[in-house]
């Protein structure tokens, strides 16, 4: 009986523990697709990008996230035990496990991490580091300057079992990943005034607290050096989800929160296309 691979005795490894697994050739690549997925329809039964994992039946891995397995008999099997002889790494679709990957490419991205998300499972990569959190979400690149988000119909690279206790996925890495839906359909407007509220009295009315989100917001949308058109959106929205119900809000205010946009580069038309697409989302 021939040897098992060493990448591949990793692989069957993470498939006991419930995480599919996938071979990953130079350049952190996945194995190619097989002619007979690439076809109209593909064999497997779906879309490429909407196979579910380990459904392929062709000869070999393909469809990168979607090929990734827990079953050791098709990681063994001769057909797909194959690209585990030429493998350069082992990795994992997070989404099939339950989990999320924040892949952070450099120290100015984990610093970020380190100040603003809660502490979990972190893994050292080359650059910089993978946070793991336990639950699936979207998976969504470039949310924040060198940041990733690995999880659903994504795959990502075994690096070891990293230092620390896995925590549950934060709403705070939810929210990176929105994404501003298209412009509202409305008459065309100068909207630059505060919300009126719904009555009754502002909890909010203090100086200390209400400037303190507002500069908050600022500093967030000044500070982005990319997804300049997302970032001002969900600062929209957040400013709107806490201020936005009870009219605490005024034209100095939102001023100051167009004006931040506009300094980025934002027109004054996106300016109100975000904060319509935030009252709107936000039901206000």
């Amino acid at each position: 009986m021939s040897a098992v691979p060493p990448l591949l005795g990793t692989a069957l490894a993470l498939a006991v523990w419930g995480v599919p697994v996938l071979p990953l050739r130079a350049g952190k690549l996945p194995f190619g697709n097989c002619p007979a997925c690439t076809g109209t329809p593909p064999r497997c039964g779906g879309r490429p990008s909407m196979v579910v994992p380990g459904t392929c039946a062709c000869p070999a891995p393909c469809h990168a996230w979607a090929a990734a397995t827990t079953d050791p008999d098709t990681l063994t099997s001769p057909p797909w035990a194959r690209p585990w002889r030429t493998a350069a790494a082992v990795a994992y679709h997070p989404g099939g496990a339950g989990l999320t990957v924040v892949d952070l490419d450099d120290t100015a991205a984990v610093a970020w991490a380190r100040a603003a998300l809660p502490p979990t499972l972190t893994v050292a990569t080359t650059r910089g580091e993978h946070w793991i959190y336990r639950g699936a979400m979207s998976s969504s690149n470039a949310v924040r300057p060198g940041v990733d988000i690995k999880s659903l119909m994504a795959y990502a690279r075994w690096l070891g079992h990293g230092v620390g206790t896995m925590s549950t996925l934060p709403d705070a890495v939810r929210a990176l990943a929105v994404k501003e839906p298209p412009p509202a359909r409305r008459t065309p407007q100068s909207l630059t005034g505060p919300l009126r509220g719904h009555g009754g009295d502002c909890p909010h009315r203090t100086p200390v607290f209400l400037e303190r989100g507002i500069a908050m917001a600022e500093q967030r949308i000044t500070e982005a050096r990319s997804a300049i058109h997302a970032t001002v959106y969900r600062t929209f929205l957040a400013v709107l989800s806490k201020h936005g119900r009870c009219g605490c809000l005024t034209d100095a205010h939102v001023t100051r929160l167009f004006t931040a946009a506009q300094t980025k580069g934002e027109t004054a038309r996106h300016c109100t296309d975000a904060w319509t697409n935030a009252i709107t989302t936000l039901g206000l």
